[in-house]
């Protein structure tokens, strides 16, 4: 952090560009703005910087996801399509946002989705044709740093125009493989999705290994990639962390137009207000993003009435519509394969786990959540891919529960398209601790029939495998539903 009197130098003398949020979009978007030596541009992190250990070992998430130090611990509201439970709603706080606790898996997204994006917005910037170039721009494909002799120049020509090369954001082979994953993908095959070694073509329909961020066996965050070192060594650019903005403020202008003008900020030192003479680029995620606009004054006016907050802008959408894919875990006793639950069962098996990362990185330290993935459809009458299989070597209760003590499997899949729809509200408070956000969501006949039909598919694939004795189903909460 850049502390220079930051309060008095804040005050002061404006900045070009102010970003709150130096997670994955936030990083990025430094980095590109602070370009211009002429431009002045401050990154605002509520969390500390990414100096712990853990962050950067890929097996760390399990340390990072439910630990105050890199995890805001959020939660959603009981629901009553599960039953009246919470579920745990990891978000990074931290230097790097989700990019320093998440999956590592690297994945885009589908062609269509961008394409209705497009569609919806008006805007043919979404499209996945205008989007991919930007991918490509800042991409690091380890495919591209060199010709492999098995590879040819056709082969290679085609891989080209959907990836990049020279790039800050690393994509990287995984360093390990499985029996068990590999019999999973042929029994997937067999049952006619195809094999693939790339999701992110724009069409992801396939079975294959997961692409990770990664640089030779080390997490590759955002913060690694975008910021360091490069806008670290720019005279123009300021990072604040530990640094949670609390208020945007507005302004109504001459012509009666608001304009946010600054930012008020909770330092470790005291508020602080720090002033744009130019933009202010809200990038806090899709929880921090909404409440600090509710906080500011923009939202659901009858939302901001409640908390006492005065009604800037009433803006009915702002915390509205948010999506996301529930899991469900199916859990496969097996035989006659190894599995993490029985490696890593005994002290001479961990040793040899950890002393296989010191020497080669590699190995299950060395390991995202998920190793392997499968894109299909829930049944024959979808035009595209609805459904996402993670399959791993390893079985638990919840993330963040030991391992089984059997050897096991999980093959865990959700909806891509999920019916149900939810919201973020500020509870008023600025602190955004776990009660600050309350994500709500609806089940819908359509998303409860593509994941029945899921579910028995990997039933499915998991038998032809030839490895599976029993099956237990969790869903997201880590609550059993189905044995057999």
């Amino acid at each position: 952090m850049r502390k220079n009197n930051r309060e008095t130098f804040a005050m002061s003398t404006p900045f070009d560009y102010i970003i709150i949020g130096a997670g994955t979009a936030g990083c990025l978007l430094a980095n590109r703005l602070s370009r211009d030596p002429a431009k002045r541009v401050l990154l605002i992190e509520a969390g500390r910087a990414d100096h712990y250990h853990w962050i950067h070992i890929p097996v760390g998430y399990l340390y990072c996801i439910g630990n105050p130090r890199t995890d805001w611990l959020y939660q959603t509201e009981p629901d009553a399509g599960l039953n009246g439970r919470r579920l745990r709603y990891p978000r990074g706080k931290v230097l790097g946002g989700c990019s320093s606790i998440n999956g590592m898996i690297y994945m885009r997204g589908q062609a269509r989705d961008y394409d209705r994006w497009a569609q919806l917005t008006g805007d043919e910037a979404w499209s996945w044709h205008h989007s991919l170039p930007d991918f490509m721009a800042h991409e690091s494909h380890y495919r591209l740093d060199g010709l492999p002799a098995s590879q040819t120049p056709d082969k290679l020509n085609q891989f080209k125009q959907f990836h990049g090369a020279g790039g800050e954001w690393r994509v990287e082979k995984q360093r390990l493989r499985w029996d068990l994953l590999d019999a999973f993908a042929q029994a997937a095959q067999q049952a006619g999705i195809p094999a693939t070694d790339d999701f992110n073509q724009g069409d992801n329909e396939g079975v294959g290994y997961f692409e990770v961020n990664q640089r030779s066996g080390w997490r590759w965050n955002t913060a690694k990639a975008f910021l360091r070192p490069t806008c670290m060594s720019r005279p123009n650019f300021t990072l604040w962390t530990s640094s949670q903005v609390v208020k945007l403020n507005i302004e109504a202008q001459a012509n009666g137009q608001l304009r946010c003008t600054g930012v008020e900020v909770q330092t470790p030192s005291g508020r602080v207000t720090a002033q744009t003479s130019g933009e202010v680029v809200l990038s806090a995620g899709s929880l921090g993003s909404p409440q600090i606009l509710q906080l500011s004054g923009i939202g659901p006016a009858a939302l901001l009435q409640q908390h006492g907050v005065k009604v800037v802008h009433d803006a009915p959408g702002v915390g509205a519509n948010l999506q996301d894919h529930l899991q469900i875990r199916s859990v496969y006793r097996v035989q006659d394969v190894k599995t993490l639950n029985t490696q890593a069962d005994s002290f001479w098996g961990k040793a040899m786990i950890g002393l296989e990362y010191a020497l080669k990185r590699s190995g299950p330290m060395s390991m995202a959540p998920s190793q392997l993935g499968a894109f299909t459809r829930s049944d024959a009458r979808q035009p595209y891919p609805n459904v996402e299989f993670h399959v791993q070597p390893l079985s638990l209760e919840a993330f963040g529960e030991p391992l089984h003590n059997f050897p096991a499997f999980t093959a865990s899949v959700c909806n891509l398209n999920p019916g149900s729809r939810g919201s973020v509200q500020s509870s008023g408070s600025a602190s955004r601790d776990a009660s600050g956000n309350v994500t709500q969501s609806r089940s819908t006949t359509a998303t409860n029939a593509a994941t029945g039909n899921s579910v028995q598919s990997s039933s499915s694939y998991n038998k032809d495998t030839g490895l599976t004795r029993s099956a237990t189903c969790y869903n997201a909460s880590g609550a059993v539903i189905a044995c057999r």
